[in-house]
């Protein structure tokens, strides 16, 4: 127990520092720009299913991030649903596993007109490090049209906001 406490107080903290209040107040700015924008392109709330395809969890920690109090996603007019059937777009991570394609493929027929569909992270864009093989079908434009790609191991939050914010204005 000595020689760990040792290590512990010769190692020290090792967190990042924290982020100016610049940045803060950019980040902020942003993301009440994305939130009108939205409101602007839709005149209403966006509902989003999110599908975990098979990633490596990364991606849905950012997405949970971004329920949380510092970036108000629900406080800005989008909202994750339970069922497809109530989503206007599917947020899809991690490269697409045999054994949920047929998954991924039902959530999107159940996705009522017009669909939308935003790949999160390198293994929803490309495949990332996994790569297409006898346990995966690759990309998620390998199985479904994908609108668009935010890039990212994993991507931040504010990254797939403006990716969720791309796809809406693509499809006004």
């Amino acid at each position: 127990m000595i020689p760990l406490l040792r290590h512990i107080f010769r190692t020290g903290i090792l967190t990042e520092p924290a982020a100016a209040a610049t940045d803060a107040d950019g980040i902020e700015r942003e993301i009440g720009r994305l939130h009108d924008e939205l409101l602007a392109i839709l005149g209403r709330a966006l509902t989003i299913r999110e599908v975990d395809a098979g990633s490596c969890n990364a991606c849905e920690l950012e997405v949970h991030a971004m329920n949380n109090p510092y970036y108000n996603l629900e406080g800005k007019g989008i909202k994750f649903v339970a069922s497809p059937r109530h989503a206007d777009m599917l947020l899809v991570s991690g490269p697409v596993t045999k054994n949920m394609e047929n998954a991924l493929l039902r959530a999107y027929e159940c996705t009522p007109d017009p669909k939308l569909v935003v790949a999160i992270g390198d293994c929803g864009c490309n495949a990332g490090v996994f790569g297409k093989s006898y346990a995966s079908c690759g990309a998620v434009s390998e199985v479904l049209p994908v609108d668009v790609r935010v890039p990212g191991c994993p991507p931040t939050p504010l990254a797939m906001m403006q990716g969720i914010l791309a796809a809406v204005g693509a499809a006004k």
